[in-house]
């Protein structure tokens, strides 16, 4: 999954980047309103990840202009406020949980997966496509039958692939989700996860498919 993590709080967010990528997910970091507004105007996010108290203002009104921009994408936020009409103020703007500072990081992870969960309308994390089973929170998958391990950004780029069979995704649209946006990527590392996937689906059913100069798509064969 790939995070938009908005906290000025640079212990707190090395702590959270830290957690979080360890689990497997790219992360963009802003610790200002106007460095998270540009970065989710331009990004697609699975969830973003919301302080409130921020050095150019209230990341009330960044998740205001957010959802008066129609953007569905699912907003935690992350407050040090504990009162039932702060709380309800939160829900009512369009958040979709909140967690008091401080938190245990296992329940943050936890409140992640549950929004995930059920922006995708499900309680179920596994999917099965053919002869293919897999399990992103856990990072499980299995191929005809025989248990396979990936790599993080292996098994990122499987769940975009699995959760969207068909859908045809451009190398560049690849680097937009597996990588943040300060990482340097060199122009064939797409190629070489593509290649590394194609691999572990060999015994499957399923098979990566390249559209020369368009992109890269998940088929049955």
């Amino acid at each position: 999954m790939k995070f938009l993590l908005v906290e000025d709080n640079i212990e707190l967010a090395q702590a959270l980047l830290a957690r979080l990528r360890l689990d497997g997910h790219v992360i963009d970091h802003a610790e200002r309103i106007e460095d998270a507004m540009a970065y989710a105007q331009v990004g697609d996010y699975d969830l973003i990840l919301l302080d409130i108290m921020l050095p150019d203002g209230d990341g009330r009104d960044f998740l205001q202009h957010h959802r008066q921009g129609q953007k569905d994408t699912p907003v935690i936020i992350l407050t040090a406020r504990s009162q039932v009409s702060d709380r309800i103020t939160l829900l009512d703007l369009g958040a979709d949980d909140y967690v008091t500072k401080p938190f245990d990081h296992a329940e943050l992870e936890a409140r992640c997966r549950a929004v995930l969960r059920r922006r995708v309308g499900s309680a179920q994390t596994v999917t099965q496509l053919r002869d293919v089973i897999f399990d992103p929170v856990r990072g499980s998958l299995s191929v005809a039958g025989q248990s396979v391990k990936l790599r993080n950004r292996e098994l990122r780029l499987l769940e975009l692939f699995i959760n969207a069979p068909g859908q045809l995704f451009s190398k560049q649209k690849l680097v937009d989700r597996l990588f943040s946006y300060d990482e340097d990527v060199s122009d064939n590392a797409i190629e070489v996860y593509v290649g590394r996937l194609r691999k572990h689906l060999e015994p499957s059913q399923l098979r990566i498919r390249t559209s020369r100069g368009l992109g890269y798509s998940l088929e049955h064969v």
